[in-house]
């Protein structure tokens, strides 16, 4: 299983607003919604892998577009759907050998004290994530407090392993042992544009 967490979301709001004889009028929008494009910056992390040990920090990123619809007439909750990328890079001491002719993995572990630049497995997902959402939001200011809860699901279309050390150089850019579709929980809560945002793996990276 895998954890995320990010320290960073950004939410873009769109705004109305009409000008007459020179003065800023205000359009206040009764039936708003809170449509948003993500963008999260991460931190990742394998978990019940015995043996495993991260060597470097191991970022992520995710960008998406979530559409919102208000389910209460005050319209602060609502349920969003969206779809988005994520990108996730691990870097750790779980060695991943490809047999050319068969194509089977084999694995092992290595010394992550050891003369290595860098040992790296590269993950590229496309999401489909939906939310429950409260927040204390009102047609006029898109400065509130929020809680949004979230199930996503994630294909997996690309990946990338380097090995990079002083015995040998390889780079594989298919692995049939790892799951194509994962799934898992995740929270966010903020205030105004900026929120604070964790995901919590529910499958197994690996089959």
């Amino acid at each position: 299983m895998k954890f995320y967490f990010s320290i960073l979301t950004l939410f873009i709001f769109f705004g109305a607003f009409a000008q007459e004889n020179g003065a800023e009028i205000k359009v206040i929008d009764s039936l708003y919604r809170e449509d948003q494009f993500y963008i999260n910056f991460t931190t990742n992390k394998f978990q019940n892998l015995k043996g495993l040990s991260q060597s470097k920090f191991s970022p992520g990123f995710c960008i998406g577009f979530l559409r919102d619809m208000p389910v209460n007439k005050s319209r602060t909750f609502a349920i969003a759907a969206g779809l988005g990328y994520s990108l996730n890079v691990n870097s750790n001491n779980l060695l991943i050998n490809s047999d050319e002719v068969t194509s089977a993995n084999s694995y092992s572990f290595f010394d992550i004290n050891g003369h290595y630049n860098q040992n790296k497995l590269s993950v590229h997902y496309v999401d489909l994530p939906i939310e429950i959402r409260w927040r204390s939001s009102t047609p006029d200011s898109h400065k509130f407090w929020r809680i949004y809860a979230g199930f996503k699901m994630s294909y997996l279309v690309a990946i990338r392993y380097k090995l990079d050390s002083d015995a040998q150089s390889v780079v594989y850019k298919s692995n049939a042992d790892l799951n194509k579709f994962q799934y898992g929980c995740y929270l966010a809560t903020g205030w105004n544009t900026w929120n604070v945002y964790a995901y919590y793996g529910l499958s197994s990276t690996w089959l």
